[in-house]
């Protein structure tokens, strides 16, 4: 008995043509493409650094900038500040404050402090001078002289100070701990700021700050003209 499945066997070339015509599929041989192997690249470092070339190719490198690179640098944190709980640490821990780097010290907290308004002007310019909000044009040292020369040298240092548009200058003094009583220039600078003539000239003076001398100095701020009394007013006003 004949089977009826088709039969697969081809009995000679000329039936190609007839499953040619039957089978619309072209037996044209074509080579598939060739999948690209994406392992490779990930393994291969010449195939990375290509690849990296390729995607940078239109990239513009950012100049290098010295700056920008010091503000990159991480720093270590700072050790945490410990608190001594002994009073006794605290007060070595101030004293030497004090004494290596003068901190803690205020010469307006001290009997040495001296200050002083001229006419018409407000408490807060003496506050500001001794702060330091005015610069030191000029300074005296009155170290070594007596009291008769240093009132020569000291007159003719505010005479050309103001002469030449000096505003803030210093005077320094000395603190007069080696006078049996009170300090004698010292004492006497003050005077002279004080009475007689140039005490119109002066807008304001403070015992300087630790830098500049402390108690040992004084800044005195000076003013344009001389102040003119308003009428009224007595000659000892």
């Amino acid at each position: 008995m004949k089977s009826n499945k088709p039969s697969l066997i081809l009995r000679s070339f000329n039936g190609l043509k007839v499953i040619k015509k039957k089978c619309p599929v072209s037996l044209t041989s074509t080579p598939p493409a060739k999948a690209k192997n994406n392992v490779e690249h990930f393994q291969n470092p010449e195939s990375e650094q290509g690849l990296f070339e390729e995607a940078m190719a239109d990239v513009t490198p950012l100049a290098r900038d010295a700056d920008n690179e010091k503000k990159l640098i991480i720093k270590e944190p700072a050790a945490p500040v410990t608190v001594s709980d002994d009073p006794t640490a605290e007060v070595i821990s101030r004293l030497t404050n004090l004494v290596e780097k003068g901190e803690g010290f205020l010469v307006s907290q001290t009997p040495e402090y001296m200050e002083g308004i001229g006419y018409n002007v407000k408490p807060e310019i003496a506050e500001r001078l001794h702060r330091g909000d005015f610069a030191l044009d000029a300074h005296l040292d009155l170290h070594g002289f007596n009291v008769e020369k240093a009132k020569e040298v000291f007159d003719f240092f505010l005479k050309e100070a103001i002469r030449t548009g000096k505003k803030s200058v210093l005077i320094v003094h000395g603190r007069g701990l080696s006078s049996p009583e009170e300090p004698v220039l010292k004492t006497k600078v003050r005077e002279w700021l004080t009475r007689g003539f140039w005490r119109k000239w002066i807008l304001a003076f403070t015992s300087a700050r630790p830098c500049d001398g402390g108690a040992g100095a004084t800044y005195v701020l000076l003013r344009e003209r001389p102040y003119a009394k308003r009428l009224g007013k007595t000659r000892n006003d």
